[in-house]
């Protein structure tokens, strides 16, 4: 899909936090409002992934995967590791 430049006015202070949400969680401003987006997209059209989300053994293992990604914790293997291939 192709992309297109939007401009948005915000008070100071947020545009400092979402600048270090982003850079803590290792991804990019413009990723951060995306997915905020797409998550409200998601709710309106009522998209089944908010039914996988909700799931609260998910939402928990989801979590804990990104809190090993952030402080660099996740075990990373290749793919000959895991398919054997």
């Amino acid at each position: 899909m192709a992309k297109g430049r939007l401009n948005i006015s915000l008070d100071q202070d947020l545009i400092e936090f979402v600048k270090i949400y982003a850079e803590e969680n290792r991804t990019t401003v413009a990723e951060v409002f995306t997915q905020f987006l797409l998550n409200l997209k998601r709710q309106k059209t009522g998209d089944p992934t908010e039914l996988i989300l909700s799931d609260k053994d998910f939402r928990e293992s989801m979590l804990l995967t990104m809190k090993k990604l952030r402080t660099g914790k996740a075990k990373w293997y290749s793919y000959k590791d895991v398919f054997g291939e």
